[in-house]
């Protein structure tokens, strides 16, 4: 009897007793070969994503140190446009002059940044898998030795990176940037909602909440459009969410202003809440007394003795960006584990 094994092209070696197994291009295994495939995929998105990284790194780099030079130049660091601060005496025309020239720039990288979380959800989230279900390319897959979860795994995983890396490098780079020219100076304070978020952790986890979200648009309504459109009004609704909620996710610190004090909060506090205090302690929102009717003999009827204001002093900006990023985060793996859960319970 013959064997029916023959040699390989090289003369070394039997390939009639090879098992066979599941290969893609270049020698890859099932699993590398997916995530190759969602590069191939999707390599216009995240080939975009990639290069606003890098170039708004660059951007960043050189408006600082135009940013910088203005201000050494003018001795207008920590300065306001109407400021407490001694040394910032006679300083208001070269800060109004620094805004014209850097508060359009400014603005335009924070505006970037705060959109930044919708887009990845929106342009990659969202068609990440609803495009194969619309498709029905996503059988063929299932019908190799990968699982279900495991190709979700691999479809998630290479954008997730990439999001995570070129999100966090332009934060970095904002923050770096925010330092020089940020508060004061600009106008540009932390507790303003472009400000806050695009500073720190923040524009990171809305990032990964964006593609979470899409995720899940796309799993559950199989249609890519649809789930573009649902994606982009839950991130709006989050974010306007945490908007609302962002002043009481610490404690506010209240400073209490006698009737000869000045009723004026540093520069760079955000002022929450105001009103009035009486003889008792109480707080006092707002008070029945009009400045045309002997406002001070008012006050006095009323047993108000002073005035209050509601704040967040800057020493609460980084515990307050870790803490809703921390949230955000956490919503935005919560609803990853539901994605898997609802793969796992469709396709097996």
């Amino acid at each position: 009897m013959t064997s029916t094994a023959h040699l390989g092209a090289s003369g070394s070696g039997r390939t009639a007793d090879l098992p066979k197994r599941s290969r893609t291009a270049g020698g890859r295994g099932p699993l590398g070969g997916l995530v190759w495939l969602v590069w191939r995929q999707h390599r216009l998105v995240l080939g975009v994503l990639l290069t606003a990284a890098v170039g708004g790194t660059v951007w960043c780099a050189v408006l600082r140190g135009r940013m910088a030079g203005f201000i050494d130049a003018h001795h207008i660091a920590g300065c306001s446009q109407i400021s407490l601060v001694a040394r910032c005496a006679g300083t208001q025309d070269a800060v109004t002059a620094f805004r014209e020239a850097y508060g359009s720039s400014l603005s335009l990288a924070e505006s970037g940044l705060v959109l930044l979380p919708a887009l990845i959800g929106l342009f990659l989230g969202a068609p990440l898998i609803a495009r194969e279900l619309e498709a029905g390319t996503h059988q063929l897959v299932l019908t190799q030795s990968v699982g279900p979860v495991r190709w979700l795994a691999a479809k998630v995983a290479l954008p997730a990176a990439l999001v995570l890396a070129a999100t966090t490098l332009l934060s970095a780079a904002f923050a770096w940037l925010w330092q020089v020219g940020g508060d004061e100076v600009s106008g540009s304070y932390w507790y303003s909602t472009l400000g806050f978020n695009s500073l720190g952790p923040v524009p990171v986890a809305y990032a990964l909440l964006g593609l979470a979200i899409g995720l899940l648009a796309g799993l559950l309504l199989r249609r890519t459009v649809a789930s573009m459109g649902v994606t982009l009004t839950v991130m709006v609704l989050v974010q306007y969410a945490f908007t609302q909620l962002r002043p009481y996710l610490m404690p506010i610190v209240t400073t209490e202003f006698g009737p000869s004090q000045p009723t004026q909060l540093p520069d760079d506090a955000w002022q929450v809440g105001q009103g009035y205090y009486t003889a008792s302690g109480a707080h006092v929102p707002d008070v029945p007394c009009r400045p045309d009717q002997d406002f001070a003999g008012c006050l006095r009827r009323e047993h108000v003795v002073g005035q209050y204001m509601d704040q967040h002093p800057v020493t609460h900006h980084w515990p307050l960006a870790w803490t809703e990023a921390g949230i955000v985060a956490a919503l935005a793996v919560v609803l990853t584990v539901i994605a898997f859960r609802v793969v796992r319970r469709r396709y097996g």
